[in-house]
């Protein structure tokens, strides 16, 4: 893999399943660029993602998603830290899997809980804090986080250089 280039990597999963702490360790270890998607939005825009919710609608906000996505057809070596809701348009997935692979961090309700239970950055949680919520919604989402991965892999548990590693591995099983 040394010296060779990686097609991008898109990381999709729930709120707090690790995400932004795998893809900053591919960027750091690996040398990927990195892109992480909200952060990116938030930049553009010039305001958190909460306000973009709050005063121009969760749909304007997934359209970004979708542009800035659409946008990453040629970039290469690139991880990419998707939001929790990218992989519920067809869109998106469709703008992924043109210009890498599809990662699914999975993690269990509890996991996700003790992960965000102190951020105050999560629109779709932030009255709705606890276990039961979260397992609700993530059971919503689940088939299609499933139906757009080319991989899953478990973050319950686990080292983050260890999920980098098995993700990086399954990149090169994936071109042989």
């Amino acid at each position: 893999m040394e010296g060779q280039q990686r097609k991008n990597i898109f990381l999709i999963g729930f709120m707090g399943a690790g995400k932004s702490t795998v893809a900053r360790k591919l960027q750091s270890e690996y040398g990927m660029r990195l892109i992480e998607m909200d952060e990116q939005i938030e930049a553009q825009e010039k305001m958190p993602i909460s306000e973009i919710f709050a005063e121009r609608g969760e749909e304007y906000f997934r359209r970004l998603e979708t542009e800035l996505l659409e946008s990453l057809n040629r970039e290469e070596n690139t991880v990419v830290s998707c939001g929790g809701g990218v992989p519920m348009r067809e869109r998106n997935v469709e703008a992924m899997r043109k210009s890498g692979r599809i990662v699914y961090l999975s993690a269990s309700p509890e996991t996700i809980y003790e992960r965000v239970r102190h951020a105050h950055n999560r629109p779709l949680l932030e009255n709705n804090m606890n276990v039961e919520y979260i397992a609700g919604l993530l059971g919503e989402r689940l088939p299609k986080y499933l139906a757009a991965a080319d991989v899953t892999v478990s973050t319950d548990g686990r080292d983050v250089k260890e999920i980098c590693e098995e993700i990086l591995r399954e990149d090169i099983d994936n071109e042989h």
